[in-house]
C-alpha cells in the first residue's frame, strides 16, 4: 500500500509538470508553459543566454525562435528561419531596427556575410537605408558599395577604415560621417546617375594614395573634412550640386587637390582652406567645366609656398591675370576676387599735340548728325578689361551675368575748325543717353575744348557703350581728337 501510494503521487506530479510548470508559484497562468515569478521580498530576474555579435553568429542551425542577449549591441535577438536573420527585440518604439555595429575585432565575413553575398565576394553591397556603425579600427579587405546606407563612428580621431584598395566603389551614393578613412588606392571611386547623393561630413582623409573621384551625382555634399598627407586629391565630373563647406587640405597633401571637369548646375565652395605647397595645385579647372547655373567660391583661404599659383585657370573664357570664366563669383584670400562686381575696363586714345583724328558730322546743317567718335579709326587702346571685351574701336562690352549699375568718367579734347558749340553723348547699345550730354563751346579755329565725361548706367550681359559728338551750332567742318579716356567700373 505504501508503494502504491508513492507511485500514484508520482504520476499526479508528471502529469501536473507535462501540462504546466511554474516556479515560485502552485498556479501558474493557464495561457502558459511556464510561468516564474519571484518571491517577495526577494525580487530576481530571468537570465538568457549572454553572448557576443560574433558568438551569435556561430550558433549552428539556430531554431526558430531562439532567443539570446548580444552583450557587444546591448539588446535581445531572436531567430527568424523563415528569413533566416537574427533580429532584434528593441524595447524602444523610436529605435532604429535596420543597424548594424562594426567592431574593429570583429570578422567583417561574418559580420556583413550577407553583405559580401550580395557583392558577389568581391565587394560589400550595403543594405539600403540602413546604419552601419564603425566602432574603433576596421581593416577593410574588400570595397563599400554604399548603397544608399549610412556608415559612420562617434569619433574620427578612433573610427577608421583602412583598406589595400578602393574604400567607397560603385554606382550608389549614401552618407559617410564621423570616419578617417585610409586607402592604397581610392577613397572614392564612384559613377552613377543624377538620382545619386552622396554626403560626406566630419571626416579626415589622411595618407592616402589618392582621394578618388565622383562622377555623375545629382549632389555631391563635402562638409568639415580634413585632408591631410594624400598623393593626389579627388576630381569632381558632371555634378548637378557639388557643394564644398569648410574643407581643410594641409599642406602636406600632393599633386592636385581638387579637378573640376564636365558640366555642373550649381558649384558652391565655401570656407576652409587650401595650403598649397612645391608643385602642389589647389584646384584645377583648365578642363573650362561648364557651369548650366552658378559657381560660387568664398572666404576659402589659398596660402602656401607655390608660387607659380594655387589655381590651374581656365584656357578659355578668362582674362590675364585671373583664374575663372564669367560663370564664377570668386571672394577668397590669396587669389584674385572675380565677380561682376568688381568688373571693369576702359580705352583711351592719345595723340600728341597738333595731332589727332578727324571727326566728320556728315552734314552741314545744325544741329548735326549724332556720330561715333573715332567710328573709322582703329588706333584706340584698351586696357583693364575684366568681364568686358571691345569688338571695335570707342566700344566697350559687358560680359558679366549680372545685371548692375556701373560708373562712367572720362574726358575727352577736341580741337575746332571755328566758333562753334559741341555736345558729348555717352550712348548705351547704339542710343545716345541724353540725361548724361555735356556742352563745350570754341571761339575760333585751333581752340581745344576739354570736357569730363560722367555717369551712372545700368547693363546686363552684352550691353556696349561709346561716346558721341554732335555739333550744336556753328562753323562747319570736322573736330581733331587728340585724346580721349573712358573708364567703367
Amino acid at each position: 500500500m505504501k508503494y502504491f501510494k508513492i507511485f500514484l503521487l508520482f504520476l499526479l506530479s508528471t502529469t501536473f509538470c507535462n501540462a504546466q510548470v511554474g516556479i515560485n508559484t502552485s498556479t501558474p497562468d493557464a495561457s502558459s508553459v511556464l510561468d516564474v515569478q519571484f518571491k517577495a521580498g526577494n525580487p530576481k530576474g530571468m537570465l538568457t543566454p549572454r553572448m557576443t555579435t560574433s558568438q551569435r553568429g556561430q550558433i549552428a542551425s539556430p531554431a526558430n525562435g531562439l532567443l539570446v542577449f548580444d552583450t557587444d549591441l546591448k539588446t535581445f535577438y531572436y531567430y527568424d528561419s523563415s528569413s533566416a536573420t537574427w533580429i532584434q527585440i528593441n524595447g524602444n518604439a523610436n529605435g532604429r531596427s535596420n543597424f548594424k555595429l562594426i567592431k574593429s575585432t570583429d570578422n567583417l565575413a561574418i559580420v556583413l556575410a550577407s553583405e559580401l553575398a550580395a557583392g558577389g565576394g568581391s565587394k560589400y553591397v550595403l543594405n539600403t537605408n540602413t546604419l552601419y556603425e564603425i566602432n574603433g579600427l576596421v581593416i577593410l579587405n574588400f570595397p563599400i558599395d554604399l548603397n544608399n546606407a549610412y556608415v559612420q563612428g562617434l569619433d574620427s580621431g578612433d573610427d577608421k577604415i583602412v583598406s589595400v584598395g578602393n574604400i567607397f566603389d560603385g554606382s550608389k551614393g549614401g552618407t559617410v560621417k564621423g570616419l578617417t578613412l585610409v586607402s592604397s588606392g581610392k577613397v572614392f571611386n564612384l559613377s552613377g546617375a543624377q538620382t545619386e547623393n552622396l554626403i560626406f561630413r566630419d571626416c579626415i582623409v589622411a595618407n592616402s594614395a589618392s582621394v578618388g573621384s565622383i562622377s555623375g551625382f545629382g549632389l555631391v555634399f563635402f562638409s568639415i573634412v580634413q585632408f591631410s598627407g594624400n598623393i593626389t586629391g579627388i576630381t569632381y565630373t558632371n555634378i548637378n550640386q557639388l557643394l564644398l563647406n569648410n574643407l581643410g587640405w594641409f599642406g602636406n597633401n600632393l599633386g592636385t587637390y581638387e579637378t573640376m571637369t564636365g558640366t555642373f548646375k550649381l558649384v558652391q565652395k565655401q570656407g576652409g582652406f587650401s595650403e598649397v605647397n612645391g608643385t602642389a595645385v589647389g584646384l584645377d579647372v583648365s578642363a573650362n567645366p561648364a557651369i548650366t547655373g552658378d559657381a560660387v567660391m568664398e572666404s576659402v583661404v589659398f596660402t602656401g609656398t607655390n608660387t607659380v599659383g594655387y589655381i590651374k585657370p581656365y584656357t578659355t573664357g578668362t582674362y590675364t591675370g585671373y583664374n575663372f570664366n564669367n560663370s564664377w563669383n570668386v571672394t577668397c584670400a590669396g587669389i584674385p576676387n572675380e565677380t561682376d562686381a568688381t568688373a571693369t575696363g576702359s580705352f583711351y586714345v592719345d595723340y600728341a599735340v597738333g595731332s589727332g583724328f578727324p571727326v566728320n558730322f556728315n552734314n552741314n546743317t545744325n544741329p548735326s548728325n549724332i556720330v561715333k567718335v573715332a567710328a573709322n579709326f582703329n588706333n584706340t587702346a584698351t586696357s583693364n578689361l575684366f568681364r568686358f571685351s571691345s569688338d571695335s574701336v570707342n566700344k566697350l562690352i559687358y560680359l558679366g551675368k549680372r545685371k548692375r549699375i556701373f560708373q562712367v568718367a572720362g574726358s575727352i579734347s577736341f580741337q575746332v575748325p571755328g566758333a562753334a558749340t559741341y555736345i558729348i553723348y555717352i550712348a548705351k547699345n547704339g542710343s545716345s543717353l541724353t540725361q548724361y550730354k555735356i556742352y563745350g563751346r570754341g571761339q575760333v579755329s585751333g581752340d581745344i575744348i576739354v570736357l569730363p565725361i560722367n555717369g551712372a548706367i545700368e547693363l546686363s550681359d552684352n550691353d556696349y557703350l561709346e561716346i558721341y559728338v554732335q555739333r550744336y551750332t556753328g562753323v562747319n567742318g570736322d573736330i581733331i581728337v587728340p585724346n580721349m579716356t573712358i573708364t567703367i567700373r
